[in-house]
């Protein structure tokens, strides 16, 4: 079977001949494929092209946010640092407390581990750039948790030391430390003439003379033991202050302004300055008993 040939007419609008262009069959299928190929080739690389394109787009975004993230692990890190430095200030207050206090510093005194700050821009440059980030990712995890951890610590360590603080604060409020009445010691404590016998004798408190009705203050916090009325020191008030300390008052003008079970604080007022009992004038007498045993009260006068 023949080659066949195609007969293409090129006939022209106005005058003129009439061309003729003999093209055969397989020269006509050659051409027909190089277009096709032509016209496959330009969609290929067009939609590579474009995604190309979007792949760019893409990556720059990508490149963004990574450069985002950075900058906040750098943030973080930053932060984290500066959390550890206050733990580290609080750990060093918390030991001055504790010496100051007397308290048995036996906490375990972990090392903190630094974060070591942001990446420097020299190491993200580097191949290595998402190795030497991830690591620190991961220090700063390991970090927080010590944190956390210290955080605990110090906060059973600030506990401990309110609890013993609020003790010693108990304390302090029922030890007597303030004068009960404003005036002049006229009889101190200890071995004195008697002012009515002449004789030898153990005064067990300090004697204030001052004007009559002047207002007798607990010199601590307390609860009332007693209000009685005896023939040596008159109208008596006794307090009880906690820990074997007992504060008494004598030839009070009445039995006293409160009441046994009372409870005073500081300051209250518990009678006024009278002269009572076995007395020369007006006058306070005020003693303090420790576990049974009367001391001076001018330790506890300030």
């Amino acid at each position: 079977m023949g080659n066949r040939y195609y007969t293409f007419l090129a006939i022209p609008q106005g005058k003129g001949s009439i061309k003729k262009l003999g093209v055969s069959a397989a020269f006509l299928s050659f051409i027909s494929v190089a277009i096709i190929t032509v016209l496959l080739s330009l969609c290929y690389l067009s939609y590579n092209y474009i995604d190309t394109r979007d792949k760019v787009k893409e990556l720059a975004r990508l490149e963004q946010v990574t450069s985002l993230q950075r900058d906040r692990l750098d943030f973080l890190a930053s932060k984290v640092d500066d959390f550890e430095k206050k733990m580290m200030n609080l750990a060093q207050f918390d030991k001055k407390i504790r010496i100051m206090t007397n308290l048995d510093n036996n906490r375990n005194n972990s090392q903190l581990l630094g974060v070591g700050g942001p990446v420097p821009e020299d190491e993200r440059t580097v191949s290595h750039a998402a190795e030497v980030e991830s690591a620190l990712i991961d220090r700063i995890h390991d970090n927080m948790d010590n944190l956390l951890d210290e955080a605990a610590l110090q906060k059973d360590s600030f506990t401990e030391l309110l609890n013993f603080l609020g003790k010693q604060k108990s304390i302090l409020a029922s030890t007597p430390s303030i004068w009960p009445t404003i005036g002049w010691v006229t009889s101190e404590f200890g071995y004195r003439a008697s002012p009515f016998t002449g004789k030898r004798e153990f005064h067990r408190g300090i004697d204030i003379a001052t004007e009559i009705g002047k207002e007798i203050v607990a010199p601590a916090d307390g609860i009332v033991a007693g209000t009685s009325k005896q023939r040596g020191m008159g109208n008596m008030v006794k307090i009880n202050h906690g820990s074997g300390v007992v504060t008494v008052y004598g030839h009070l003008l009445k039995k006293g302004n409160v009441k046994k079970g009372h409870r005073v604080r500081r300051g209250d007022i518990i009678g006024y300055v009278g002269n009572s009992g076995r007395s020369t004038g007006p006058h306070l007498h005020y003693g303090v008993c420790i576990n049974g045993v009367y001391v001076n009260p001018r330790r506890h006068l300030f």
